[in-house]
């Protein structure tokens, strides 16, 4: 792993400290995550951050509640539903792999020591139909989209809470090369996700105001417009790898596994708001 990126601070958010990059823990990571937002826009309630960029732009969220009242994702939480409850050809169906009914999205994503891996919900639920002889379903948009639509919505309120377990280095590790992924610069603009979303968190890049990393996991699935529909957030990852012109990795490979891992648990407190609606 790249050493100068094992830790949160000044060359990487925006000036926060001007301490020499040592290694620190994820609590620390985390203390220091939520003081630089807090302290970058005061007037934020911390729980407001689950709603991304609206947090931040009163214009942009008057139109947002606005569109709410309809959401364009209701479609999506319907079919998902359908889903959700639609026998699989051997007669057993998602209720069979997740007993304490759809409502589950707050345990993801999370370590699994017998697996060796950061388990995420899409997986889970993919693993879940190929146990029972059905295809997956592709990871990006589609009916993984609607299903994860349906579940995100039953989960609303649950408080995210990701373990890092002390127990099992490799935990530690996912959790490590999801921070480092976070904050390496790559493609030809040569940006990170922190270029845009830490440091430049509220400016305005074109026409749009760039919106702090603190909450963007909250909400995924999201109806974007610029979509014309359902995507997931390793959708959204790739397509702010295309967007600074580098090759995006496989939805759910290791690399974004590991990302979302980070990314969670950097949210952990905030309300999951998803399904969301978004440019």
């Amino acid at each position: 792993m790249n050493k100068t990126i094992t830790t949160i601070t000044a060359a990487c958010i925006g000036g926060l400290l001007a301490a020499p990059l040592v290694a620190s823990t994820p609590e620390e990571d985390l203390k220091l995550w939520n003081a630089y937002f807090q302290k970058r826009f005061p007037q934020v309630e911390r729980n407001d951050f689950a709603n991304g960029v609206y947090s931040i732009d009163p214009v942009g969220r008057e139109n947002w509640e606005a569109i709410e009242e309809f959401p364009p994702y209701e479609a999506a939480i319907i079919d998902g539903e359908e889903m959700w409850n639609t026998a699989f050809a051997n007669g057993k169906g998602y209720a069979d792999c997740f007993p304490d009914g759809p409502g589950i999205a707050g345990k993801y994503p999370y370590w699994d020591k017998d697996k060796g891996m950061v388990m995420t919900l899409p997986l889970a639920l993919n693993n879940c139909r190929e146990a029972n002889g059905e295809q997956p379903l592709k990871y990006n948009k589609g009916p993984i989209a609607d299903l994860l639509a349906f579940i995100t919505y039953e989960s609303r309120g649950q408080v995210v809470d990701v373990e890092i377990p002390k127990d099992d280095p490799r935990a530690l590790e996912a959790y490590e090369q999801g921070k480092e992924f976070y904050f390496a610069r790559r493609g030809q603009l040569n940006f990170s996700c922190a270029s845009c979303h830490i440091g430049s968190s509220g400016t305005t890049l074109r026409t749009e105001i760039l919106s702090p990393a603190l909450g963007h996991t909250t909400h995924f699935p999201v109806y974007r417009s610029k979509w014309g529909e359902m995507g997931t957030l390793h959708r959204r990852f790739s397509g702010c790898n295309k967007q600074v012109r580098a090759k995006p990795f496989e939805p759910q490979g290791e690399e974004y596994r590991n990302l979302e891992y980070f990314m969670t648990y950097m949210n952990n407190g905030l309300e999951l708001n998803g399904p969301g609606a978004r440019k």
